[in-house]
């Protein structure tokens, strides 16, 4: 009698061993979406848009259900890749004086709008 091979596809690991993705944040459209999935894989999480195509039916079904989410791939990494997100989406505003022109500038803008200076 053979030894029996394990089929193609199946899962050696035990299921306790196994990461499971897990939901982040729901978006308010599929463009923020695909801006904070770059944003986390630029600090090194492995992250997927889901519901990206859904917006087209949601008048078919409930429009909460129509949004793009994004989701963390290994359930390990939610915690770390939820205050990240939470910092990248709440930056602080700055507020300050172009020495070029004197100029006033809002946000978190690097340059004057006005002259092109750098910030100081």
């Amino acid at each position: 009698m053979r030894p029996r091979r394990a089929r193609r596809g199946t899962c050696r690991r035990p299921w306790h061993d196994r990461h499971f993705m897990k939901r982040l944040v729901q978006a308010p459209n599929a463009a923020i979406a695909t801006l904070w999935a770059d944003m986390l894989r630029q600090a090194g999480f492995a992250v997927s848009v889901q519901r990206y195509f859904t917006g087209s039916i949601a008048g078919e079904i409930p429009p909460d259900q129509a949004l793009p989410e994004v989701w963390v791939l290994d359930d390990g990494e939610h915690a770390r890749a939820t205050a990240l997100l939470h910092e990248l989406r709440h930056l602080p505003h700055l507020h300050w004086l172009c020495a070029g022109c004197g100029e006033r500038v809002d946000g978190p803008f690097e340059q004057c709008w006005n002259c092109g200076a750098m910030r100081p």
